[in-house]
């Protein structure tokens, strides 16, 4: 069991810290300008999905871009209405957060770690904190070759291979599975890194890895609604429709997911990058259709939520 849990352990602490330093670097490249630009950018919702996209491309977090929507909305700095725009939009940046994991750079990671510790070390302001960015982004992928260690020891485990038949079988049982995982981790980019690894190793069917990548998308939004605790009623909504949102998208794509991986396998025969495709395909999608009625969407979460008395 050691040969499983101490690659993994490493793997997961060094992609995680290589997240939160890469975010880290670039928020501080960009936070002085943050707030300024949620509370000008967004008087439609055609505005707030693309500040939303825009944002959470630059912090590499949709999680982040919603809790600092919740903390705006909770300072009256926003009103709700305007954040469902942002919410949609931060759907679609953090895609390309799975996009450059896909990329099959994994001998780069090292020199890629040093050129940033080399930056951090300069003493302009904006060079170290993209010398922190990149030396983050190195730190990505050394965690998820490290991950890669546990492939032959976990493909010989009873459970594993229980998981997988489950798994392989329902929809529902990949789609509970990425929504415990990301719950538990707080990070649907980890989530997703390990299922794009377990494709790249062909330990899992690509149907299994959209369902457990579209759970992710369910399970990250806990942090929204640990954030909107003890919150304004507006604060509220925003996290509840983040849920909803992301449920219902789930739940309407789940009969489409063979579909999904079809598509997938015809953009490209590269395992994680079919994985990255589909999470991109999903979000998308869900994204443009919600977007034109986002105004009655907003009106529908005020209906269900009304203001506090």
């Amino acid at each position: 069991m050691k040969e499983i849990i101490i690659p993994f352990a490493v793997g997961i602490s060094l992609f995680m810290f290589g997240m939160q330093i890469m975010k880290l670097g670039l928020n501080n490249l960009a936070a002085h300008k943050l707030k300024d630009v949620l509370t000008r950018f967004t008087k439609t919702p055609v505005h707030s999905f693309i500040t939303g996209t825009i944002i959470t491309m630059l912090l590499q977090s949709s999680s982040a871009v919603t809790v600092i929507t919740i903390g705006l909305t909770n300072a009256r700095l926003l009103t709700f209405s305007q954040t469902i725009g942002i919410i949609l939009g931060s759907n679609i940046g953090t895609t390309v957060t799975t996009q450059i994991i896909a990329l099959d750079i994994y001998e780069y990671a090292v020199p890629i770690f040093l050129i940033g510790a080399f930056f951090w070390f300069l003493p302009h302001h904006i060079l170290r904190c993209t010398g922190l960015a990149l030396a983050g982004f190195g730190c990505i992928f050394l965690g998820m070759d490290a991950m890669q260690d546990i492939v032959h020891p976990i493909r010989e485990t009873g459970i594993f291979r229980d998981m997988v038949m489950w798994g392989s079988e329902s929809s529902v049982i990949g789609i509970l599975i990425g929504t415990v995982i990301t719950a538990a981790i707080q990070s649907s980019s980890a989530t997703t890194a390990i299922t794009m690894n377990f494709m790249g190793d062909h330990l899992i069917p690509l149907t299994m890895a959209i369902a457990i990548v579209l759970g992710s998308n369910i399970g990250t939004c806990m942090t929204a609604l640990i954030a909107s605790i003890g919150g304004n009623t507006a604060s509220i909504r925003v996290a509840w429709s983040h849920i909803i949102l992301n449920v219902a998208g789930v739940i309407a794509f789940i009969p489409l997911i063979g579909f999904l991986a079809l598509i997938s396998t015809t953009l490209t025969a590269h395992p994680p990058a079919q994985v990255a495709h589909a999470q991109t395909i999903f979000n998308v999608v869900c994204s443009f259709v919600v977007l034109p009625f986002a105004s009655l969407f907003a009106k529908f979460i005020e209906y269900l939520i009304p203001e506090k008395k």
